[in-house]
Formats: structure tokens, C-alpha cells, sequence
């Protein structure tokens, strides 16, 4: 049982943080390059896409961590659990307190509807985004160091 959670923890973070790295480090940028407003329109979607995906997957990784860590809170591997959980629980707060803001107004956006400074906006966005991928990332490997650990 402690294997199959150990495995859907892992599987269910790891395939977030490749998403958001993705996001962060490819897909942006590549909608940014496009001339005049048209990645307006690719953000815009991927923001309401993902914008109801999004909330469930930091939920689930934050569960199943905290499930791991319960399941081995007498094993080596507690420490690192707990910091992982931990750096979830400070993921959840950045997106709700800055990053769903900005993004409940961008998914709305079209080109003609979009304020002037939505360029601005969206590089905000994009700042905080970059540090919420460095935080789910080092919770990431804390999860699978505590795993590891635990094993």
C-alpha cells in the first residue's frame, strides 16, 4: 500500500511540475513571440484550461504528500516529507493570493477587450509563476528524497 502511494504521489507531483515548467519555460514564451496580440488569445485559453485543472493537482499533490508523510512520520524521510508538504501548502497560498488574480482577469481578455497594459500584467504573471516553479520543484525532490528515505 505505502509503494502504490509512494508511486501516485510521485507520479501526480511529478507530471505537475513538468506542466508548469512547460508552461513557464516553453509555452509562454512561445505565445509572447508571436507578433502583434495573437499569443493574447493562447493565454487566454490555456489560462481558463488550466485554470480548472490546475487547483485540483496542487490539492492532490498537497494530499498525497501529507498522506506520505503520515503513512512514514516514524521513517527517515519525515523531514523532507514535511518540507514538501510544506512547500506545497506555500504554493497554494502564491497562486491564490497573486497568480489567480491576475489570471481570473487575463482569461477574459481578447484582443479588443484586453486593458493596455496586459503585456505588463502578464510578465507579473509570468515572475511569480517562475517562483512558484522553483518552489513545487524543490518540493518535488524533497517528496522524493523523503521516499527515498523512507524506503
Amino acid at each position: 500500500m505505502t509503494l502504490a502511494l509512494a508511486v501516485a504521489a510521485l507520479t501526480v507531483v511529478g507530471v505537475m511540475v513538468g506542466g508548469e515548467f512547460c508552461v513557464a519555460v516553453f509555452v509562454n514564451p512561445i505565445l509572447d513571440r508571436l507578433p502583434g496580440d495573437a499569443g493574447l488569445a493562447g493565454r487566454a485559453d490555456g489560462g481558463r484550461v488550466l485554470g480548472r485543472a490546475m487547483p485540483f493537482w496542487y490539492v492532490a499533490s498537497l494530499v498525497l504528500t501529507v498522506a506520505l508523510a503520515v503513512t512514514h512520520r516514524h521513517d527517515p524521510g519525515i523531514g523532507a516529507l514535511v518540507g514538501g508538504a510544506a512547500l506545497f501548502v506555500l504554493s497554494i497560498v502564491m497562486s491564490l493570493a497573486v497568480l489567480v488574480p491576475i489570471n481570473n482577469r487575463a482569461k477574459t481578455w481578447t484582443p479588443d477587450r484586453a486593458p493596455d497594459n496586459w503585456r505588463e500584467q502578464q510578465a507579473r504573471w509570468d515572475r511569480y509563476h517562475y517562483a512558484r516553479v522553483g518552489v513545487i520543484i524543490t518540493a518535488f525532490a524533497l517528496v522524493a528524497v523523503g521516499v527515498i528515505q523512507s524506503s
